[in-house]
């Protein structure tokens, strides 16, 4: 069972020009808000919705899911940027020790559902189409979809490891556990990319290799368990009259991606430096929580109100 365990090392992206650089996963993300227009158009066609108020809810949903996915982050795990380095708060640079593009690194699901669900809120108040409920039950099919993507680009990004195993299924994350100046000086080659490359290609390294732990790739482990939360969301749609039920299927993917998290939790190292730690649950945890119990209430309590005439 050996071939399930493997060292991870990879190019995270590809030089464009100075320090600026085409990050996979970045890519990973524009490939999650274009699968999920489709999904929408799919959906605003058998539905018959004028596409007229497609393009909207994409720009209402790209704006809402990265603005509260980066304040979420900083809010529940990251805190002290506020007074340390403000800014990189909102654009994609370091201001700490002179200026440095790093792109956003630190992006929150938690914060992301909140931002949906607000950004949800707005977009229904300016396109009165619909009931809100009747937007976010659809959205979040998408929003399911997306979500197996971004995960693959945390994998693909070495980010959000798991916790160290003794499992014939572990990852070791060679680039989360030699930081670029460490590798440099550990090697004593000036190219990070060589360097890298050099732990795992150079026998010459092959103690620097060994320290490095199997961990679990909890990362691939949500990525896959999405996919079903994506095709049981587009079963309960498509394939029975659940979708006729205002709120239900904003309530099952509540339900079902939450409690996801929750038990990948488990696998998965502390993030941040805002860490609790309360009952033996984290911080991911107990956030969770609160969503599954909304989305129970909305799949089996929630009715919604008649006009009367």
């Amino acid at each position: 069972m050996y071939f399930l365990k493997f060292d991870w090392n990879p190019v995270t992206g590809i030089d464009i020009v100075g320090n600026f650089k085409l990050h996979f996963y970045s890519l990973m993300w524009i490939i999650a808000f274009v699968v999920g227009w489709y999904i929408m158009k799919r959906i605003f066609t058998k539905e018959k919705i004028s596409f007229t108020y497609l393009d909207p809810l994409f720009i209402y949903t790209v704006l809402a899911t990265m603005l509260g996915a980066r304040l979420g982050h900083v809010l529940f795990y990251q805190s002290e940027l506020i007074s340390e380095d403000f800014f990189s708060v909102f654009l994609p640079f370091s201001f700490k020790n002179g200026i440095e593009f790093t792109g956003f690194q630190g992006l929150a699901s938690h914060g992301a559902a909140i931002g949906i669900i607000i950004g949800m809120y707005l977009y229904r108040k300016k396109y009165n189409y619909k009931s809100l409920l009747w937007v976010l039950d659809r959205v979040v099919i998408s929003v399911a979809s997306g979500a197996v993507f971004i995960r693959i680009g945390n994998f693909i990004n070495s980010e959000i490891i798991g916790k160290v195993t003794d499992s014939n299924f572990g990852v070791r994350f060679i680039q989360d556990e030699y930081y670029k100046r460490e590798i440099i000086q550990l090697t004593g080659i000036k190219d990070v990319k060589k360097a890298y490359a050099a732990i795992t290609d150079n026998p010459q390294f092959a103690e620097l290799l060994e320290k490095v732990p199997y961990r679990h790739p909890a990362q691939l482990y949500e990525s896959f368990c999405y996919i079903f939360v994506f095709l049981i969301l587009w079963y309960f749609y498509s394939k029975t009259l659940k979708k006729d039920q205002t709120g239900f299927l904003f309530g099952l993917f509540l339900v079902l991606l939450w409690t996801v998290r929750f038990f990948v939790e488990f696998v998965k190292e502390p993030q941040g430096d805002e860490y609790i730690n309360w009952l033996g649950l984290n911080t991911g945890q107990w956030l969770s929580i609160p969503f599954v119990i909304i989305g129970l209430y909305f799949m089996f309590v929630y009715k919604p109100k008649t006009t009367s005439k």
